[in-house]
């Protein structure tokens, strides 16, 4: 099976980060933070490892404003949920993914919608601009979209946060470890992660790093400190860590960041120049694609569709030749409304490091003669 979906999760991982995981197994099965005795204490030092290095690559503020969760999804929760109150008001982009827009609608907030140009960066900064309130507490966007690769001017929103005073939040699912994201730099206060994805950990670890501040918690309980006291911690990131965590995973976190940082000047690069290569190689064919990745600021991640068949038919049959892809709506129903595709979805290429020119053409040849 030739794997082509590694939006939804990279599926091969680097040595180191599978040898993390077995030594996290074998030599730290003990709850960090809660025991006095050496296996514990080891333990919290390679979480505390993990979140300074997760800081340092993103350019935060220190360890303890780096807070792990069970998926970016619960990340991006904590940060919607933790901070907007009913008379705030929030402005998303038109790309956004269930994940941001699912709490938004459960909590009743008052949202406006920015759209994203997929050609001028400047048009998508001037319309989130026009979309701001004078109530409006927070602009939250994805950093590059799941359905079409679409990489958000991020740095020029962050800008314009910074000068008008609002709080800004990203969703960095499909851009963490892919695009280069410094958080003080581009104004980032929150920054909600998917480690499974361009990090190269396991499933099942997101991280949210917290500059800015979070009033409320989703989840109370067990923190190993202040445990005298029913009231739930206020300072990260014990405040949003009730329960254990997951180590084995955590300790990978460091190996998947010094993996990305061996090759960050050319993952980027290597991977695009696949996407160009399915593109490049099915014009005048049958096949329609919704984003011309030969445009910059594109992540490597493209959509499209054969003879306009349902995307999840596509993808069953492409799975009976063995190739890995993603049909449907990814979970991002505004984007597919975008681009017009809400009745039959997208098929959705995303390789990765691993992948090889070679497997691009054979996915080529096979969509050819579809």
């Amino acid at each position: 099976m030739i794997y082509f979906d590694n939006a939804a999760t990279t599926g091969h991982k680097p040595q180191s980060v599978i040898n993390s995981v077995n030594y996290a197994l074998k030599n730290l099965s003990a709850n960090p933070g809660r025991s006095g005795h050496t296996y514990s204490q080891n333990t919290a030092i390679t979480v505390y490892n993990s979140r300074k290095k997760v800081s340092d690559f993103f350019g935060s503020q220190g360890p303890e404003t780096v807070v792990f969760t069970n998926n970016c999804t619960t990340s991006i929760n904590y940060v919607l949920k933790g901070v907007l109150s009913p008379s705030d008001h929030i402005v998303v982009s038109d790309l956004e993914h269930n994940a941001v827009m699912r709490p938004l609608k459960a909590m009743g907030a008052e949202v406006s919608v920015a759209k994203v140009s997929l050609v001028d960066d400047k048009e998508t900064v001037s319309n989130f601009e026009k979309e701001v309130k004078n109530n409006t507490k927070m602009i939250f966007c994805t950093a590059a979209s799941n359905v079409l690769g679409k990489i958000l001017p991020i740095e020029k929103i962050g800008d314009m946060c910074k000068e008008k005073g609002i709080l800004f939040g990203v969703d960095a699912a499909q851009a963490a470890g892919v695009i280069p994201i410094d958080m003080k730099r581009m104004n980032i206060d929150y920054l909600c992660i998917a480690a499974h994805k361009g990090l190269y950990c396991p499933m099942g670890l997101g991280i949210l790093i917290a500059r800015g501040p979070i009033n409320r918690t989703i989840i109370e309980g067990g923190t190993g400190t202040d445990s005298i006291d029913f009231v739930q911690p206020k300072t990260l990131p014990e405040m949003l860590e009730s329960g254990t965590i997951n180590v084995p995973a955590i300790a990978s976190v460091g190996a998947g960041i010094d993996f990305v940082n061996k090759y960050k000047n050319c993952l980027l690069k290597y991977e695009n120049k696949l996407v160009k290569r399915l593109y490049n190689n099915l014009q005048n064919s049958n096949v329609v694609f919704y984003t011309n990745p030969n445009i910059s600021n594109y992540a490597p991640v493209i959509s499209f569709n054969v003879n306009n068949i349902h995307s999840e038919k596509t993808v069953a049959v492409l799975n009976q030749k063995g190739f890995a892809l993603r049909g449907g709506l990814h979970c991002a129903p505004t984007a597919h409304k975008k681009i017009g595709t809400l009745n039959i979805g997208t098929v959705r290429f995303s390789p990765s490091v691993f992948n090889t020119t070679r497997e691009v053409d054979l996915l080529v040849k096979e969509l050819k003669n579809f």
